[in-house]
């Protein structure tokens, strides 16, 4: 059995409250581990650790985005990122001839807030605009955000509890929502795949890994993706990928009858996704603005995410009765709905503000910033329409 590296001299200690509910639920996943007979996929550990009901890092009421948080998102980081998602936004409930908005996973309300507030400049306001986020918590934020931002416009949005019944048109949109589906962990040895599991270590008493035997979908799963990089996976890799992603996009796609997927996430094509080079996979923890690899510490304190393979995505979304309608990098995503355009509505002759704009288009644009690490896809149902996001460079040559 292989122990991961221990971050606990790197990151900041937890306060007693944090620590104790961080042991609470590592007693919660003990008793899964105890009761599944000593092991759980990762992908078990990861949807505990992050969705457990009142215990999970979703599902729990400490901060998470922000400055004050673990991490921080584009819109975060600039309204310029939700400005130009409104356009896209307006462009295709133009071509439906009106609709919704849903967002999954809605974070603290500022996407929502500034999506709303533009929209309502640009004339085109959605019929309605819905949540669909399981943390009362975030729920609670993201309610003081939007009466904080837009008070008139509060009544226009509605929390989901499930997803709504069929018959939607709109725009369904999830902004680093995909990161933070379960994975499965696999590692290829001389005898084929193998599982890597989660453990109770009762010698450390603490969570550790061990491989355990690769069972049919796993094994099917990696036959799959070897098949579709025209070669082998050399001995010794390590990596991940998302075992319930077919059922998730079929799921969340199912009430659109007209419209679009519209996802934006950190991740690349299936090639370069497992390129020799990531022979440990993606998988990343954030905690207290510290990015490190090691998901069994903290839990239920840190976000634990791995990069998307939009490969897998475009596959999932076609076996979901979709079309593939754009892929592209975030920059090429934001220049095509106008993001220089905005840049030159600000005046330069107040420097302070139009110095603050260049910075935070920087940010969401430069290569090694969030410009070409963070990809767009756009997946459509019943709309035959071509999308300003992708008019700058279409790259769905590349998944």
């Amino acid at each position: 059995m292989n122990r991961s590296p221990d971050p606990r001299n790197t990151l900041p200690a937890p306060d007693a409250a944090a620590a104790a509910h961080s042991a609470r639920l590592l007693d919660h996943l003990r008793a899964a581990i105890n009761a599944a007979g000593g092991a759980v996929s990762f992908a078990q550990f990861m949807n505990l650790a992050l969705y457990a009901p009142g215990l999970g890092y979703y599902r729990a009421g400490a901060a998470k985005f922000g400055a004050a948080g673990d991490f921080v998102t584009a819109p975060e980081l600039s309204p310029l990122f939700s400005r130009c998602l409104a356009r896209q936004c307006q462009e295709i409930l133009a071509a439906l001839g009106g609709g919704v908005l849903l967002e999954l996973g809605a974070g603290t309300g500022i996407m929502a807030a500034d999506l709303l507030s533009e929209l309502r400049a640009l004339q085109a306001l959605p019929e309605r605009y819905l949540i669909l986020d399981l943390s009362g918590e975030l729920r609670e934020r993201q309610r003081q955000t939007l009466a904080a931002r837009v008070p008139e416009l509060l009544e226009r949005v509605q929390w989901l509890d499930a997803l709504p019944e069929a018959g939607l048109r709109g725009v369904i949109l999830g902004n680093e929502v995909l990161d933070a589906l379960p994975v499965e962990r696999f590692h290829i040895t001389a005898a084929g795949p193998r599982r890597l599991e989660v453990i109770w270590d009762e010698a450390y008493g603490a969570l550790g890994w061990r491989e355990g035997a690769a069972d049919a979908a796993l094994s099917a799963a990696v036959a799959a993706l070897e098949t579709g990089l025209d070669q082998p996976l050399p001995l010794g890799y390590s990596s991940e990928y998302v075992p319930n992603l077919d059922a998730w996009l079929a799921a969340i796609s199912a009430p659109l009858a007209a419209g679009v997927v519209l996802l934006i996430d950190y991740g690349y094509p299936r090639r370069e996704y497992y390129h020799a080079e990531r022979s440990n996979g993606t998988l990343l923890c954030h905690y207290r603005h510290r990015v490190h690899s090691d998901p069994l510490y903290l839990p239920g304190l840190q976000d634990i995410t791995a990069s998307v393979d939009f490969t897998a995505v475009a596959d999932a979304a076609l076996a979901a009765g979709l079309e593939v309608a754009g892929y592209t990098s975030q920059n090429h995503f934001l220049f095509g709905c106008g993001l220089l355009e905005m840049l030159a509505e600000t005046d330069p002759a107040d420097t302070v503000h139009y110095l603050e704009q260049v910075r935070q288009i920087k940010l969401l644009t430069l290569p090694g910033e969030m410009g070409d690490r963070f990809q767009a896809i756009a997946l459509s149902r019943g709309l035959e329409h071509p999308l300003r996001g992708f008019a700058f460079r279409d790259e769905r040559g590349r998944l």
